[in-house]
């Protein structure tokens, strides 16, 4: 991978243009493996989404002093230069960028793209952007642009933008840490908060629980959903096996609020009928915020590896760390629906057998 530490702008571009990244479907919307032609790539190796996190990062770094610089890549010919540009704008909440972005709505043929300048919209709370976003919020073809057009509006008119707290995640990162940890080390500690602004420390379950962590993509999930589910019809067999879950989001506090049924419900395509108010009395465990990915990524849980309905998001990663603190199991998946089952995760527990291979998991052809 290239290094692109200390480049200007239009270097960051460069990488990222010229970077062989696994093709989106005909839909601009999925990630697809460019030899198995599958939803998600195969390649755990694989650095596609180690490059566009480090040009987030370093477009966060150049900072708003760069706006100009930095919005000029809304109008690269590279949809990937178009959606790291616009996700760096909307951390960086640069409202001078917001008649650019707007344009992006309206008129970019990439369904990533478009959904990204949504989302940043929405993070700058833009008022002006309101009656544009209802628009696309009808009109636009993909119900993935729709679903963003929903939260972002919802976002500005509730004055929920993003945090400060998001975008020093993002200038924090340090690629020196990314899949450092496997199984049999000792879990490096995390103080992350949870949607309602408490701070939860690894180190304070040592001795005393074993910790579940489960990364979750977002709100639009289904597989998400089904296993909040099934963490709610279990919660007794876990809690009497001593066993704390976490689930974490590498979203900002507006977006995991909406993962747990604290602010608007959307109009899901996938859901028969409404979950909110079984969320906001039956979720149980704390669901935290792992802005930009910063603790996940030490275990491969990637903030963006690949493109699930128009926004990259990270593998479907689960961890099991023992009483002692060890690491006992990592598993980053391969796309979407690739990783243990809530059942299978505490049966490793109580088996302490931690062997697992997904049936429909990914291969690598030889």
């Amino acid at each position: 991978m290239a290094d692109v530490e200390n480049k200007t702008v239009s270097q960051i571009f460069a990488t990222v243009a010229s970077h062989p990244f696994h093709p989106l479907n005909d839909g601009n919307s999925m990630t697809i493996d460019r030899d198995l032609k599958k939803d998600g790539i195969a390649d755990l190796d694989n650095d596609d989404w180690k490059v566009r996190l480090l040009a987030v990062r370093d477009l966060v770094r150049e900072g708003l002093n760069e706006t100009a610089a930095i919005k000029t890549g809304l109008v690269h010919a590279s949809p990937y230069v178009r959606q790291v540009t616009a996700k760096a704008l909307g951390v960086l909440r640069a409202t001078q960028a917001i008649p650019e972005l707007e344009s992006v709505v309206k008129n970019d043929a990439v369904v990533i793209v478009r959904s990204q300048a949504v989302i940043a919209l929405g993070q700058m709370e833009s008022e002006h952007s309101l009656t544009l976003l209802r628009e696309k919020l009808e009109n636009d073809p993909s119900r993935d642009v729709q679903h963003q057009c929903e939260l972002a509006i919802y976002q500005i008119e509730n004055k929920m933008g993003v945090t400060p707290k998001n975008m020093g995640a993002w200038q924090a990162l340090d690629e020196t840490t990314f899949e450092t940890i496997k199984p049999g080390d000792l879990a490096p500690d995390f103080t992350l908060e949870d949607t309602e602004g408490t701070t939860w420390q690894l180190s304070s379950f040592k001795n005393k629980n074993w910790v579940v962590l489960i990364w979750v993509f977002a709100d639009w999930c289904p597989v998400c959903h089904g296993e909040f589910h099934d963490l709610m019809e279990m919660k007794d067999d876990f809690e009497n096996t001593g066993v704390q879950v976490f689930t974490l989001e590498i979203h900002d506090t507006y977006r995991g609020r909406v993962m747990v049924g604290k602010e608007l419900e959307p109009k899901y395509w996938f859901a028969k009928e409404s979950f909110k108010n079984a969320y906001t009395s039956r979720i149980w465990w704390p669901h935290l915020l792992d802005r930009a990915g910063t603790y996940g990524v030490q275990f491969g849980a990637d903030p963006l590896a690949f493109s699930v309905h128009a926004e990259y998001i990270n593998r479907p990663t689960t961890v099991i760390i023992d009483p002692a603190g060890k690491v006992r199991f990592v598993y980053p998946g391969t796309f979407w629906g690739d990783r243990p089952t809530i059942e299978q995760t505490l049966e490793f527990i109580k088996s302490k057998n931690f062997e697992f291979s997904h049936p429909r998991q990914l291969k690598v052809e030889k």
